[in-house]
């Protein structure tokens, strides 16, 4: 398997690693709340504003997983499955990752609107490029894939 495949799979585990560290982080911080019975089971049936607020931050920020991150896993499989994985292809999909991260910290402590739109929107013109560029490679340059 070349390195730039290997690498493009490593920045999809990165990506699912933050998923996964998130929810453990949001588990930690809603699970001994309701077991204790500090927040009782019918007051976050539908809602979760009976949450404090960090157990919120993180809930939000792992909602914020399977948004633009599901476009990020179609495209980097993508890429796997055509077998053509080259090095703009790794260099964006870490951009990504690292955006995402960044997004990710800024949601879950300060909340800084700024910030956190600006990480979240810089993601945002990298996953367009990303798909641009799959586009302009798989079918506009290489029509035969």
């Amino acid at each position: 398997m070349p390195l730039t495949a290997k690498l493009l799979i490593l920045s999809i585990a990165a990506q699912v690693l933050l998923t996964i560290g998130i929810l453990l982080l949001m588990g930690r911080e809603r699970v001994p709340r309701v077991m204790s019975g500090e927040i009782r089971w019918q007051d976050i049936a539908v809602d979760r504003s009976a949450y404090p607020l960090r157990a919120r931050l993180l809930s939000n920020s792992f909602d914020n997983q399977f948004q633009l991150p599901v476009l990020f896993y179609v495209a980097a499989l993508l890429i796997l499955w055509t077998g053509s994985v080259g090095w703009v292809d790794v260099i964006l999909a870490w951009l990504f990752v690292v955006l995402r991260y960044v997004h990710a910290a800024i949601h879950t402590t300060s909340n800084s609107l700024l910030p956190r739109f600006s990480a979240y929107t810089a993601g945002m013109v990298v996953l367009i490029v990303l798909w641009l560029w799959l586009i302009l490679r798989l079918v506009i340059l290489a029509p035969s894939i």
